[in-house]
């Protein structure tokens, strides 16, 4: 990705722009860091070995125009203070609920969600690792300042919704990912009602098990979910890292990724937001049924193998980086556990 010098010094501009953002003291300083990161991020996106990336990255720069107008349009509203915004005080949640739709349609959130399958679609496996963490994290840190219960409730339920049932239909692994990520960010926006350490810790341990999905699928070259279990040189340890990865994104118990939704749906519980945490939990296991519908798939269907397979050297620098982030998001669970006993 970086053999380019150009796309290095655009990396660094879309991290400041994002780090511009969260250190804004004003909403137009906000926006201005926002503009920043799209526009370091659109040269990212173009790829000339991938013929989707020039339909993916105008899809994603109007969309990411649309809302950055709409912020623009709330935040000239609050600094020039109009007077029926000052006469109807009662009214002003409304300028709020623009700003909070704009930020969400950025960040890829049900309701707003129709740019973001496609997008991913058109993008390669790196690309797709930006979209999913570092493009949320400014969006979401400008939420967690303006947050609107009521509103925030229906988009926690939409996002829940749509990346359960959005996903059980799909074969692209890059899509799986997109529905995956949106119901991921139904339960950011649940944690943040609880406290701004707990959506953080919940945002961390996200972009780790993605990025451990990603660095397998991106290795050995992996896009659809027939891949995922047929590739011929493949040993079944690395089909064995991938299926335990992605029940671990899908929160499975034993896995690292169900320590942040077991934090969630204990603070959920201390709010009384039974009813919303059941819809979370219920629609959590459609997505973790598509995740073991895979790992069914991959473990039990028998492919033809070439006897030559097991002569794969292991000490392969990926094959290495592989077992390691798989380690952790196995044991992670029970080394936090540990922590909590023992402090």
């Amino acid at each position: 990705m970086f053999k380019n010098p150009s796309k290095l010094l655009f990396f660094f501009t879309l991290m400041t722009g994002s780090l511009m953002t969260i250190s804004a003291n004003s909403w137009l300083g906000a926006w201005a860091g926002l503009e920043i990161n799209l526009l370091s991020f659109i040269p990212l996106m173009m790829d000339t070995k991938n013929l989707m990336s020039t339909e993916a990255t105008l899809k994603y720069f109007l969309t990411q125009a649309l809302a950055s107008a709409l912020l623009l349009f709330a935040t000239i509203i609050i600094m020039t203070k109009l007077n029926f915004i000052i006469q109807l005080n009662n009214h002003s949640h409304y300028v709020s609920l623009i700003i909070l739709s704009s930020l969400l349609l950025k960040s890829g959130s049900a309701p707003f969600h129709f740019w973001f399958p496609s997008v991913m679609e058109g993008l390669s496996w790196w690309n797709n690792f930006i979209l999913m963490t570092w493009q949320k994290m400014a969006p979401l840190m400008l939420v967690s300042y303006c947050l609107n219960f009521n509103f925030i409730i229906i988009v926690i339920i939409c996002c829940s919704t749509i990346g359960a049932l959005g996903g059980l239909n799909q074969t692209s692994l890059r899509k799986l990912m997109a529905f995956s990520s949106i119901n991921h960010l139904g339960w950011m926006l649940a944690s943040m009602l609880y406290s701004d350490s707990l959506w953080l810790m919940y945002y961390l341990t996200y972009t780790f098990l993605t990025f451990n999905i990603i660095f397998i699928l991106n290795s050995y070259k992996i896009f659809h979910i027939n891949q995922a279990f047929s590739q011929q040189h493949q040993l079944p340890i690395i089909k064995f890292m991938l299926m335990i990865s992605l029940l671990s994104l899908g929160g499975l118990p034993p896995f690292l990724g169900f320590f942040p939704k077991w934090m969630v749906i204990q603070s959920l519980t201390n709010y009384s937001l039974m009813f919303l945490l059941l819809i979370m939990v219920s629609l959590t296991l459609v997505t973790l049924f598509f995740y073991l519908r895979i790992c069914y798939s991959g473990f039990m269907l028998n492919y033809p193998e070439m006897a030559w397979n097991n002569k794969m050297h292991f000490n392969n620098k990926t094959f290495k980086i592989s077992i390691y982030l798989t380690f952790i998001s196995m044991g992670g669970l029970f080394i936090l556990s540990l922590i909590t006993i023992f402090i």
